[in-house]
């Protein structure tokens, strides 16, 4: 009788301390790697054949990949936006592509993806570009500190591109401050009119590194003309070729100093954004110009970042996203010979549009995630999901409970991104440069819109626009050749519905 207890209290003894390990087991850490103008067809897991990314592939291979998966717009603050609050960016008046002199975009008030982690007890980060605004209404004063920043939105430390590598002010901005800030060399900017002495594009086109178009032709730095006029700053102006393992650097160095806790890191990689620099052991390596080398630079660095979590035994516990904000473009301002020296790549794989557009590649972005032992390696899920819905999703992984009015257009789809279920999204709202498009099922429609159809200064890129509906079957027209909306008028009317009544939803 006594033998026969000793047995039964054995199995019941490991129970218990398998709950209170449970109990005591840390949250997850969760990285979101958020690449800037990478398509569908620029990663090789995807079908790219004429470059590799192993390790960007290798998040695929040990985790889940999506084909259908959204940003949600294909120009880069609107999707930064709705990813970080759950919120349809269209929904906000000044959610365009801002300029680098804009005031925060994100109000305070506003509870955002940094706060849910912070809230849920973590260690947060932003780190790369930021593309969101800084400072009050009028705009941030560099030479004092900033705010609000991205630490005040829900992040403990940020060390952000405070616009876009093209834009002024070339200056990193670290939590309040100005990086390397020389007070008697205060920074000015303007978006108007050139200031200061230093040479501009329009005016010494003889100091370019590379020809920029007329928006790309404001003041030359490091010999690259920016978008915009900047006077000062001179010391703390960053170097092009080293800014992807600068940001890189420090986002190893947050996960280094973070891995005793639960952390969220939101590293937000500028490649292959213009102008397209990589540094210098890169240069020629892909046989695809400039663009082809960014992304052996965004795969490398992203490699160092699942290597940093393999050394440090976090990877078990870490849930690793890779995305990009928008799809692909080729000349965006730069002559860089993109297009050119192509290859025979195609970065939108097999869908229509680039970036700017409503067809289905401008949002259309690579996604997957890695969580070993909780997400099945290899998985391929064909579901509808946003990033729009990492919002949600996270909150029901972190058994929070969002405040009232918190990210009204994110859905709750964690069994989605982890692979336990097929069910996505019954519809999802895109955002083109301008209009907007609604993808359901098989069908996608885009209503009558004004503007150019193509974008002639960026290789006659197509937007999307038409004076007429759109309505297309992209299980059977998966490169948006044939409108049927005159031929089935009632399937165009139930989407144009469907979009009218969500953009009513949520006020």
């Amino acid at each position: 009788m006594i033998q026969f207890k000793i047995y039964l209290l054995i199995p019941l003894a490991l129970l218990l301390s398998a709950k209170v390990l449970a109990q005591h087991r840390p949250k997850p850490s969760v990285i979101i790697i958020y690449s800037d103008d990478v398509g569908y067809g620029d990663i090789s897991c995807y079908g790219a054949g004429k470059i590799q990314t192993p390790n960007i592939d290798k998040i695929a291979e040990e985790g889940i990949r999506f084909t259908n998966a959204h940003a949600s717009s294909s120009t880069c603050t609107p999707s930064r936006y709705a990813l970080l609050t759950g919120k349809y960016p269209w929904r906000k008046k000044g959610t365009g592509i801002a300029a680098g002199d804009t005031g925060s975009i994100i109000d305070e008030t506003q509870f955002t993806l940094g706060d849910l982690f912070q809230n849920a007890g973590y260690q947060t980060a932003v780190i790369g570009k930021w593309h969101l605004g800084l400072g009050g209404p009028t705009g941030p004063n560099w030479n004092d500190s900033i705010k609000p920043s991205p630490n005040d939105l829900g992040f403990n430390y940020s060390f952000i591109i405070p616009a876009t590598p093209d834009r002024v002010p070339c200056v990193y901005v670290e939590n309040h401050h100005v990086v390397n800030l020389d007070l008697k060399d205060p920074i000015e900017v303007s978006y108007q009119h050139p200031i200061g002495t230093d040479p501009i594009g329009t005016l010494h086109p003889e100091l370019l590194k590379v020809k920029a178009d007329l928006q790309h032709s404001g003041t030359i730095i490091n010999g690259i003309s920016r978008i915009g006029y900047m006077k000062g700053g001179h010391q703390a102006y960053w170097k092009d070729d080293q800014m992807s393992d600068e940001i890189t650097n420090k986002a190893l160095q947050f996960i280094s100093d973070n891995k005793q806790k639960s952390f969220f890191l939101y590293f937000a990689i500028q490649d292959v954004h213009v102008p397209r620099l990589p540094n210098g052991r890169f240069r020629g390596k892909s046989g695809m110009g400039a663009r082809g080398d960014a992304l052996l630079e965004l795969d490398e660095n992203t490699g160092k970042i699942l290597h940093l979590l393999d050394s440090l035994h976090l990877s078990k516990n870490t849930l690793v996203i890779f995305s990009s904000d928008n799809g692909p473009v080729l000349n965006d301002g730069y002559q860089d010979s993109a297009k050119i020296l192509l290859n025979g790549h195609d970065p939108s794989g097999p869908y229509k549009g680039w970036k700017y557009s409503k067809f289905d590649a401008g949002t259309r972005v690579p996604m997957m995630i890695r969580w070993p032992g909780i997400i099945k390696k290899g998985e391929v899920s064909q579901a509808l999901i946003g990033q729009i819905d990492f919002l949600a999703s996270m909150a029901h992984l972190l058994h929070f409970k969002l405040p009232d009015n918190a990210a009204p257009d994110s859905k709750e789809l964690f069994k989605v991104l982890s692979g336990k279920s097929k069910k996505g999204r019954k519809s999802i709202i895109e955002q083109g440069l301008p209009g907007l498009a609604i993808l359901k099922g098989d069908w996608k429609f885009i209503p009558p819109s004004r503007g150019a159809a193509v974008l002639k200064d960026k290789d006659n890129l197509e937007t999307g626009n038409s004076n007429v509906g759109q309505l297309y079957n992209l299980k059977d027209d998966i490169g948006e050749t044939k409108n049927l909306a005159s031929k089935y008028p009632n399937k165009a009317k139930e989407l144009s519905d469907l979009l009218f009544q969500i953009q009513e939803e949520v006020k």
